[in-house]
């Protein structure tokens, strides 16, 4: 779906993307438009390190693609003194570390988030928690197009009014106060026909412009998901749970070895931080199977011959009793308070129901 959008991009454009796009087709179909891409690789990429530059960054090729590697460590303190950090291993073709040094691209990286913001205008801003009306999906469809259109449209005169002023944060302008600006405009039927010159900033543009917003203050917390079955969701990477000010942030660019004679490649697993990773259950079902190379670890699938029984097992498994089915534990789909119950699976005392 994300190549359906490749004909929007161009030369002048950054592309920022997470790492479930560091596909090497992918990011050369980018390059191809003439966009610049900013990509977080997976921990399991260990590209080629072919020359290491002065910031610690260091040139590497994926798929006949000419890309940069920049490898950081970052760790983020709170006020209440909770700490978090994690490794973070970005693919870009800004190649030139004079003009892009690693610390600003690790730092730059960081505004991919602010989709989320856009995510949260759309739905708490534009729409007040509102559903959308339509009961069909060309009426979903046109309700969503007419959301975007209406978000890109503010957020452009956004952008124009804040470059009015050279030095302001675009973060600074208030998305509340462009909406409430337009509704004004189009209620009152405002400048629909303008007598003098276009004027660049306009009615949302100086009203957002006299509201701007204080610098914006950094923050992290927990994440949280509604899904049940997400693997974020037992994932304790030491933020709070409620929203926290950051207090300091430290970057520490990691530099990989030199690329040597004998080996081109980086080993798969990296010693993590905190401490030597555990070995995984594949390497340890491994050390088993080679420690013992004469013995058979695989069982025979044969049938028994014609009219001979199968051997019976010397300790046949126990059956599953009600006792063992009605642990709360086993019975995680179904409430606490109905695990007692004895009844309930039991179809003896299920009322007999007959439809009219």
């Amino acid at each position: 779906m994300a190549r359906r959008l490749l004909h929007l991009l161009g030369p002048g454009m950054l592309v920022l993307l997470d790492r479930a796009f560091d596909g090497n087709v992918f990011l050369a179909e980018v390059h191809a438009t003439g966009a610049m891409l900013l990509c977080r690789a997976k921990s399991a990429r260990t590209p080629e390190v072919l020359r290491h530059l002065p910031d610690g960054s260091y040139l590497s090729r994926l798929h006949g693609l000419d890309v940069r590697i920049i490898e950081a460590d970052v760790a983020m303190t709170g006020a209440d003194g909770s700490s978090a950090g994690d490794r973070y291993r970005l693919i870009t073709t800004l190649l030139d570390p004079g003009r892009y040094p690693a610390f600003a691209v690790v730092r730059l990286y960081h505004e991919r988030r602010e989709i989320e913001s856009a995510f949260l205008a759309l739905r708490a801003t534009l729409l007040g928690g509102r559903v959308l009306r339509s009961g069909d999906r060309p009426g979903v469809e046109q309700e969503l197009w007419g959301l975007l259109i209406l978000y890109q449209l503010l957020r452009m005169a956004m952008v124009t009014a804040v470059e009015t002023r050279p030095g302001t944060d675009p973060d600074r302008a208030s998305f509340t106060t462009a909406l409430e600006a337009a509704r004004d405009q189009l209620t009152a039927a405002g400048d629909i026909c303008p007598d003098g010159p276009a004027d660049l900033a306009g009615v949302i543009g100086r009203a957002v412009l006299a509201t701007l917003l204080p610098a914006r203050r950094p923050r992290y917390s927990a994440r949280k998901v509604k899904c049940a079955t997400s693997r974020y969701l037992n994932r304790d990477d030491g933020r709070p749970h409620t929203v926290t000010t950051i207090t300091d942030i430290s970057i520490a660019i990691c530099s990989p070895p030199p690329p040597g004679p004998t080996s081109k490649r980086r080993p798969h697993r990296r010693t993590s931080r905190f401490g030597p990773q555990l070995p995984t259950h594949r390497q340890l079902i491994t050390a088993i199977i080679t420690s013992q190379p004469p013995r058979d670890w695989e069982r025979p699938r044969t049938r028994p011959a014609a009219g001979r029984q199968a051997p019976q097992h010397a300790h046949p498994a126990p059956r599953m009793g009600p006792a063992r089915l009605l642990q709360p534990h086993r019975l995680r789909h179904l409430r606490t308070q109905h695990a007692a119950q004895t009844s309930i699976l039991d179809n003896r005392t299920r009322p007999l129901t007959t439809r009219p």
